[in-house]
């Protein structure tokens, strides 16, 4: 007569008893992890300029500075770069203006400021100072003082170390992820593809992207100051941003986005226009006004 008891928790197979139950999450693992990156957290902590927040950083400038260069060289090197056209003349004259606005934060980079014949709405700057402006963003961008709310973006997040913080980010999601993979490791291939897809929606929207947002938010401001030290209008910033919501279409909500809406940029430089204007009579010979 079989045990009904038995029969419900073991197969026998050669006299061999075979759970059938996986085990917990194991939850000392995770602790353990848990302090290697709380460890690693605040044993690389910096100071980002202008702002002064705190991040989470453990590349060398000198390093970043090299990564950022062989990027640029390759995708100059895979792109039309304009040589002799006027707007090459353009953007080099606000780089240089913005670069020695920035004079105070430089870390010494070696700036470089180029125009990329393309369609993209977009520019960016590499660490390092690295900076490129596709054809497409001038349209939208109108005047130079739309260019500068753009490049002084860019600028920001280098000056900001954003690319590196990333860096320094993923790796601390990576101890976190494994801690969690090892403390799932006892349970049964269901339990443990639920941890797991939990843990990948909390990286995803309660930390990856949040932080991104973040990023895009104070190269923002550190732009916009940028901008008015280097005697560009800084009230064209939230200008520029209805013209590039406008040109942009329809977007994912904010939550699901690496930046923040045009609504939200908008809003913020409303509010940080006053330092902004401020920044802007302490250096220029021409007052402006917030209006």
């Amino acid at each position: 007569m079989v045990n009904r008891r038995a029969s419900l928790t073991r197969s026998n197979f050669g006299g061999q008893s075979v759970r059938r139950r996986g085990g917990g999450f194991r939850w000392q693992i995770m602790l353990l992890f848990a302090v290697g990156a709380a460890v690693y957290y605040f044993a690389n902590q910096e100071q980002v300029p202008f702002t002064g927040r705190t991040q989470l950083r453990t590349m060398e400038p000198a390093q970043e500075m090299q990564l950022g260069l062989q990027s640029y060289q390759q995708i100059l090197s895979d792109s039309r770069v304009l040589r002799d056209e006027p707007v090459v003349t353009v953007v080099r004259d606000i780089g240089a203006r913005i670069a020695r606005a920035a004079a105070p934060e430089d870390p010494g980079f070696e700036w470089a400021f180029n125009v990329i014949d393309s369609d993209q709405v977009n520019a960016f700057a590499l660490p390092g100072g690295y900076t490129a402006v596709y054809t497409g963003l001038i349209p939208v961008a109108q005047t130079e003082d739309g260019l500068a709310v753009v490049m002084g973006h860019e600028v920001g997040h280098a000056l900001a170390h954003h690319g590196a913080e990333r860096m320094a980010q993923q790796n601390m999601q990576r101890i976190v992820g494994a801690g969690v993979a090892m403390g799932a490791g006892g349970m049964d291939s269901g339990a443990q593809q639920a941890v797991m897809g939990v843990f990948g929606g909390i990286s995803q929207y309660g930390y990856a992207l949040p932080f991104s947002r973040a990023h895009e938010s104070e190269a923002d401001y550190i732009g916009l100051i940028l901008m008015a030290r280097a005697c560009y209008d800084p009230r064209e910033a939230p200008r520029l941003w209805e013209r590039m919501g406008a040109a942009g279409g329809a977007t994912p909500p904010e939550f699901q986005s690496t930046h923040p809406s045009p609504e939200t940029r908008i809003n913020d430089f409303k509010t940080w226009m006053p330092e902004a204007i401020e920044v802007y009579n302490q250096n220029c010979p021409t007052d402006i006004s917030l209006n």
